[in-house]
Parts: C-alpha cells; structure tokens; sequence
C-alpha cells in the first residue's frame, strides 16, 4: 500500500501486449446462495501461498533486499508469477510504463474462456518499497491471488463470466501501473468490467479483518464469507484511495477487496474481538526493512486467501 502522502509520478507508458478487456455489472447481480458457492470454491492451501512469499523474499535478498519500481527484483518477481501463469494455461501479457526515470511493469493473466462482455478481476500490486522486501505489503496479495489463479487452473474452472488476474507495478509510487491500466482501456472495455478485487496487505501479524465497502455486492459477498467463518468484520478505512482499487473506482468500475491493516494502531475493542495486542499497529513493520517473510500471521492470511477464493467463484458465476 502507498504513503497517504506521496509525489505522484508521471507515467508515460507502451503496452508490451495488448489487453483483452471485458465487463457487465456486479451491482445488478442476483444475489448467491452462500451454501452453494462455499461448496464451489476450493480451499487455498496456506502453505503453497507462503512457498510463494518464500521465492519473493529469496528474490529480494538476492537483488538489493527489495522488489521496488524499476529495480532487478521488482522485474525477477514478475517473470517468477508470469512463469507460474503460463505453464498453467493462462494467456499473459505484460505492460510497460515509464516512472520516475525507470521501467516498470503490469502482468495481466486472462483464463481462457467466459464471457468476454463480463469480466471479473481480482489484483495486487506486486512492489514494494525501497526498504525492504515487502512480504507482507505486498507479497501478500500477490501471492494470494497467484494461488487463486493456479487454483482455478486445477479445477480447470469454466465460469460464467470470464476471469483476469493483474499484478500491478509501481502502487508505491501512487497506484501508477493501475492507473496507466486504467487509463488505457476504451471506454467501451472498462465497462465490460464486471468488478475488480484488490488485495493489498492480507497478512498482518497483528491482524485486522477489514472489508472494503464500495460495491455493495462484492461487499456482501466478502461479509458472508467471513461470517460463515464466526469473524466479525469491519469496514475498510485505512486505504481508502490508497491503493490499486482507486483508479478502477475512479472510472466507474464496481470495486471491492480485503485488508488487513497497516501502521493503524489495535484498539481494545478490536483485540477483544480478533485477538492479537491492543494498542499496537497492525503492521509494525509496514514501509520497513522488517517487512520480511517472518513479518506475516499465517491464520490471516489463510482466511483472506480463502476468500479471495470464495469471491472469484462467487462473482464469476
């Protein structure tokens, strides 16, 4: 997630490959039967999303100790998901940017198949800061949405809608892959967007279950996940603006996802309702060198993987 204050970089940009986009209206959807979907969505198993958090903290120590805009370690976590991708069937295609001086990078991964006149999204952005590896903002969410991705491609899903995943360059510079993504669609190709997803810092270790609250739709959609679980959630205030849903939102494109916070503090109430320390921010270590594969809670990112899951198969149906 980016500084709520930061110099917003221009970006001057050409497309590596082109995009292939498409939409319809979450808002307008009939509502789902949770039984049914929780039944459709597989489980996303932990342990393959911390291998993942594992190669990015590998690729940051062997490139400086980041995976930061235009550095070598920003580019090798690229190529490591778009390898992942394409040898499980996904159509990839990579978009280059100009910012602050230095190349930079969107990976979008299309699923073969659905309608292409309603897209589902679901994104992370894949830097970090300079100071560090960023496992946790953002390792996290991508690693998650990697997971979810090679999940639908074990189940050789087929959904209604058709489905695309996106890695985003440069969010810390102010969400400026997204944005140049944004930026260039038709007007005709964002408004086959259906909805996009974003997930950015999903690991916390003193962690926080915070739901976005703008489609009501995909709102629901994440409420009743986690209300099957018995974890009460709370509305998503920290990020607002802050990260890669911004630009989507901006554009009139219906916009949801998870968090689960960053240098916020606990308050007791929500100690006593999530554990963890009241007082103590959800990430002390968002932004620093700290933020390190030992700089994650296993059991949220477990929940929030799952529902990245649960509301790809959901909203794609």
């Amino acid at each position: 997630m980016k500084l709520s204050v930061s110099g917003r970089a221009t970006a001057t940009a050409v497309v590596a490959a082109a995009s292939l986009l498409a939409g319809g209206s979450i808002a307008g959807a009939a509502p789902v039967h949770e039984s049914a979907a929780a039944a459709a969505a597989p489980d996303i198993p932990v342990a393959n999303v911390k291998a993942h958090l594992a190669q990015l903290q590998s690729i940051a120590t062997a490139n400086g100790g980041n995976r930061a805009h235009g550095r070598a370690g920003y580019k090798a976590s690229l190529d490591y998901v778009k390898a992942k991708l394409d040898a499980a069937g996904f159509t990839t295609a990579i978009q280059q940017f100009t910012s602050s001086g230095r190349t930079g990078y969107n990976l979008i991964a299309d699923w073969p198949g659905g309608d292409s006149n309603q897209v589902v999204m679901a994104g992370s952005h894949l830097d970090s800061v300079t100071a560090g590896a960023g496992i946790n903002d953002n390792g996290s969410g991508s690693a998650a949405i990697l997971e979810t991705a090679l999940a639908v491609a074990r189940a050789d899903y087929h959904p209604t809608k058709h489905l695309r995943f996106a890695w985003w360059g440069a969010e810390e510079l102010g969400m400026v892959g997204s944005r140049y993504y944004v930026n260039n669609l038709s007007s005709a190709n964002r408004a086959k967007i259906s909805g996009y997803l974003n997930f950015d810092m999903i690991g916390s270790p003193n962690p926080g279950y915070f739901v976005y609250d703008d489609d009501p739709t995909i709102e629901k959609t994440f409420k009743d996940y986690y209300a099957g679980l018995g974890i009460p959630t709370e509305i998503e205030t920290e990020g607002d603006g802050r990260s890669d849903h911004a630009p989507f939102k901006n554009a009139g494109v219906p916009v949801g996802g998870l968090f689960s916070g960053a240098d916020y503090r606990k308050t007791s109430a929500q100690a006593a309702k999530w554990g963890g320390t009241a007082g103590q921010a959800f990430d002390r270590c968002y932004h620093s060198s700290c933020d390190s594969a030992s700089n994650i809670n296993d059991t949220a990112l477990d929940r929030n993987s799952d529902a990245v899951a649960y509301a790809v198969w959901n909203l794609a149906s």
